[in-house]
């Protein structure tokens, strides 16, 4: 086999995460010859057509590797299932209450991706998000603060407190589960003391606060505009990576599965977009909440810090002899899951009206987490995409709004939504075994 394809392949084993390709000359389907070993099957698919991409699939899925095929698939299931026994769940207004209710969990399940990503835990979540809002409410509805610049110091303090519980952890060596479990109680006591005897700051008319999950574009050229560039730069950034690898001679996505991606996505944009100008038009909670997994997914997937993160969550001692400062990557990523945590309860707070001391309480965090994994992260870490923030909280908002509709009561959805998160865990920890056997880890 010529050196240019040894390292190819070499390559692709390398961003692929295995040790070795496989030695089997019939999987490779280039065992004759004047070499003997084969070319890993990942660099000939897409020279096969669609009946490649077929067999990769089948592979895939023999070796545990399933993505997000379940999420998908448990959407489509809660789809039908609560459509068919109430008919409004799929209507315009359903899906724009939804759309709304993912955006603070969600944003707050984003930065526990982050977290998951390390193979760690971060239980104050919940009382970050209630200070972060308590903050916000005393500086700017009581003290009479710039209400934008009570929001970024809202958000500022969030950073600093994740970022106090990444240093107890990669400094001093406390365990994640304890430092933030103590943050947990910690913070959920500052909250109260902020809060004041009166216990609760509602939400003024106008506020910036208010406006997060308040605020519609009306026109409908809001919605299919957004639709289309979200197509466009879908599209061009998967031309670009096809561009790159071709200039490395490394393999491709050929044009045809570059259209037929596309157009999928154009599909599914269009399709929410015209179904939400139906309703009140595109939610300004929705554009914030799609802009965070945006800039999220690009540093993870895009940038050296990005790379740092995986590194750090697969082995960490193997991440600090390649020179990686393992202690700055986990600081930094507790204090962007504690930034996240109080944006995402100023959100909460737009929802409910004001601060309060119980904000960010009861489920909350139990929800968080649970988007995080049942969207497809691993909980054993240097596994997952930040976009299963928004798979995990659509499949939970989704069952929360249809047994709502159904007039269920609230313990049967904390019931349902436990059982999700024990399938996802269960899923996770046998795709996880399945690799393993199949010598993918």
């Amino acid at each position: 086999m010529s050196d240019t394809v040894d390292k190819e392949r070499g390559t692709e084993d390398t961003k692929a995460g295995s040790g070795s390709a496989p030695a089997d000359g019939a999987d490779g389907g280039a065992g004759n010859g004047a070499a003997d070993r084969a070319v890993d099957p990942r660099l000939l698919v897409r020279e096969q057509g669609f009946a490649g991409y077929l067999t990769e699939f089948r592979r895939k899925v023999r070796g545990g590797e399933l993505g997000s095929l379940p999420v998908i698939l448990g959407l489509i299931i809660i789809a039908v299932i609560f459509q068919s026994l109430n008919e409004n769940f799929l209507s315009a207004g359903s899906v724009s209450d939804i759309g709304v209710y993912i955006a603070g969990t969600g944003i707050m399940a984003t930065g526990i991706v982050f977290v998951l990503l390390l193979g760690e835990i971060d239980l104050s979540v919940g009382s970050v998000a209630g200070v972060g809002a308590a903050v916000w409410a005393v500086l700017s509805v009581t003290h009479g603060l710039n209400d934008w610049l009570a929001v970024l110091i809202a958000i500022v303090a969030g950073l600093c407190i994740g970022g106090l519980h990444g240093f107890f952890f990669a400094k001093v060596g406390v365990p994640a589960f304890v430092v933030t479990l103590a943050g947990f109680l910690g913070w959920s006591g500052l909250q109260i003391w902020l809060m004041g005897q009166e216990g609760s700051i509602n939400t003024p008319d106008g506020s910036v606060v208010e406006d997060l999950t308040g605020y519609y574009f009306e026109d409908i050229a809001a919605a299919y505009g957004l639709a289309l560039v979200g197509v466009l730069a879908y599209a061009g950034a998967l031309l670009v990576d096809a561009r790159r690898r071709r200039a490395a001679k490394l393999p491709s996505r050929p044009v045809s599965e570059i259209v037929v991606r596309t157009v999928a996505m154009a599909v599914v944009a269009f399709v929410a977009a015209y179904v939400l100008n139906q309703s009140r038009g595109l939610p300004l909670a929705l554009v914030l909440f799609l802009a965070v997994l945006v800039i999220a997914d690009f540093g993870v997937r895009r940038t050296t810090y990005g790379r740092q993160i995986f590194a750090v969550g697969g082995n960490a001692e193997a991440a600090r002899r390649a020179g990686i400062n393992v202690e700055w990557v986990r600081i930094s990523v507790f204090g962007i899951a504690g930034m996240l945590a109080a944006f995402g309860g100023l959100f909460i707070a737009s929802l409910s009206g004001g601060a309060t001391k119980s904000l960010g309480a009861g489920n909350t965090l139990m929800n968080v987490i649970a988007a995080a994994v049942i969207g497809g992260t691993s909980l054993f870490g240097g596994r997952g995409k930040i976009w299963s923030a928004l798979l995990g909280i659509l499949v939970i908002q989704s069952i929360q709004q249809g047994l709502n509709l159904l007039g269920m009561a609230s313990e049967i959805q904390y019931m349902i939504t436990g059982a999700v998160l024990l399938a996802a865990v269960v899923i996770d920890s046998v795709s996880r075994r399945t690799q393993k056997t199949a010598g993918r880890t």
